[in-house]
């Protein structure tokens, strides 16, 4: 088994908050994330596949594909978009990191897996410090 990771990056504006409370309580549980006016990141998405090398390519899967599977079902999606208003795999969701990044697995697993590969993991850093994974 051999796992490969490609990288993308996207900016994006979100906020956290929920509308059935007030925004006292938005701002409680979510701090400066409950803005008002939104605020926005500078997301690093990272996409694990694994699988057999294929003897005649010596690939698990062509990189270009990957980032064009990437691009097509996320990054275009979501790049200078509002995850909150703009991004439909986003409707009706609260949009924290985490949930995107559910979000991102459930747009990716069917095509990857259709390509023979299984996706392993979604990582999207946040920030310098703050990153979250999922594993499905």
């Amino acid at each position: 088994m051999i796992y490969i990771t490609r990288k993308a990056s996207f900016n994006a504006a979100h906020k956290l908050a929920r509308p059935d409370w007030d925004d006292d309580k938005n701002t409680a549980v979510y701090g400066k994330c409950a803005n008002p006016n939104w605020h926005g990141h500078n997301y690093w998405l990272y996409v694990t596949v694994k699988g057999e090398v294929n003897p005649e390519t010596g690939f698990l899967v062509d990189l270009k594909w990957l980032k064009d599977v990437m691009n097509t079902y996320v990054v275009d999606k979501v790049d200078h978009k509002n995850l909150n208003l703009d991004v439909d795999f986003m409707k009706g969701k609260l949009a924290s990191t985490e949930n995107l990044a559910i979000a991102v697995w459930e747009q990716l697993y069917t095509p990857i897996a259709e390509s023979g590969a299984i996706l392993h993991s979604v990582k999207i850093y946040e920030t310098e410090n703050n990153f979250v994974e999922y594993l499905g």
